[in-house]
């Protein structure tokens, strides 16, 4: 298995133009909170007091990859999972749109991320291997916490 200094080396090779930099600040977490919104929809058990979601599901999945891969990292990205749980579940409470909110976000992150990687003259990283798709949240948090 790759460390995190050699995933986030790898990932980094392809984002090194300040303003795609930039972009991808805004738009990995985007992508991350829409994506957990759209999974959000799906309800695994609702029992009126408990809600459990294929998000929920698949955020406990994605934590656990991350804090094999780093403690420190782990930690801040569970703690944005947890914020992004949340928020889907005031949406959904107040009877917000959750499924048109993240379908709306997701869309335009991507925008954004293309728009990037324009910028840059490169592919984007998951188009070599899909784990960085994974990568991308670590990547970014990195930039504010060190592994």
């Amino acid at each position: 298995m790759k460390t995190v200094h050699t995933w986030l080396k790898e990932y980094s090779e392809s984002h090194q133009n300040k303003t795609n930099i930039t972009i991808h600040m805004i738009c990995v977490p985007a992508i991350f909170l829409s994506i957990i919104g759209l999974l959000y929809c799906v309800h695994i058990l609702d029992t009126g007091n408990t809600v459990i979601t294929l998000a929920h599901v698949a955020a406990a999945f994605a934590i656990i990859y991350y804090l094999r891969l780093s403690i420190k990292l782990g930690a801040a990205l569970t703690i944005f999972t947890i914020i992004c749980l949340r928020f889907w579940g005031f949406v959904e409470k107040n009877e917000g749109p959750v499924f048109i909110i993240a379908i709306s976000i997701f869309a335009a992150a991507w925008i954004g991320q293309f728009i990037g990687h324009k910028i840059e003259g490169k592919k984007p990283s998951f188009l070599q291997d899909l784990r960085f798709l994974l990568i991308g949240p670590l990547w970014t948090i990195s930039h504010i916490i060190k592994p």
